[in-house]
């Protein structure tokens, strides 16, 4: 894939919110409890941790379309893990995890190895399928600052559907809104730093789809 095809050029650019657009400046909370807070009695302890930062870059999870009520999904882009590295399928291209692919290509080589023939053939009788359900990779950009994973300098970013979260905000504007008013606000126009090309944005809506609607037997790692 040639990686430069992976974003519009900015002169293709929308001047709105696209499912799968890079976008900054907007907070990211995680919520940590010890049990549900089924009783509010003075007795009851309830223990939780809030965690507020506010990620380099985000990733619009709402389509264009379903963008109403001031209201978006968002998820961090994130680092890369270092166990991706162990699979040479990946290393060549890693938005090759976005993909379907043959079941093979998803084991390590020497994972690979010291399985048993019978677990192998039960493998490759398998059809093609995403090896990693809830990971969506994104290419190199000149935006994103390289990091080192065993020793290895890395520019791909990465965002996991399990990290979603919803963000208000007035400015975020529906489409009716916007040619009401005649543009987006400006503050969210600002905040949008890449777009998805159409082709890798069908990629990201297909995979995304078949996270929530895989069957519940189907592990995520």
């Amino acid at each position: 894939m040639k990686l430069n095809m992976f974003y519009e050029s900015r002169e293709s650019t929308d001047q709105f919110l696209r499912l799968g657009d890079v976008v900054e400046g907007y907070v990211s909370p995680s919520t940590k409890i010890i049990e549900p807070f089924l009783s509010f009695e003075r007795k009851i302890y309830h223990k939780y941790h809030i965690d507020i930062e506010v990620p380099n870059y985000s990733v619009v999870l709402t389509p264009c379309c379903s963008i109403e009520d001031h209201m978006i999904s968002l998820t961090p882009l994130i680092q890369l893990r270092s166990d991706f590295l162990r699979n040479k399928y990946y290393t060549e291209d890693f938005t090759r995890i976005n993909r379907l692919i043959t079941p093979k290509l998803a084991f390590p080589p020497d994972e690979w190895e010291k399985m048993s023939t019978d677990d192998k053939l039960e493998i490759e009788s398998r059809e093609s399928n995403y090896a990693l359900y809830n990971i969506f990779v994104y290419a190199p950009n000149e935006l994103f600052s390289p990091y080192e994973l065993r020793r290895q300098e890395i520019k791909h970013y990465m965002i996991d559907f399990r990290n979603i979260q919803t963000l208000k905000c007035d400015l975020i504007k529906t489409k009716e809104q916007r040619e009401k008013s005649g543009k987006e606000e400006l503050p969210i126009l600002k905040s949008k730093r890449l777009q998805l090309s159409d082709s890798i944005r069908k990629e990201l809506r297909e995979k995304l789809s078949y996270y929530f609607w895989r069957s519940n037997d189907v592990n995520t790692e």
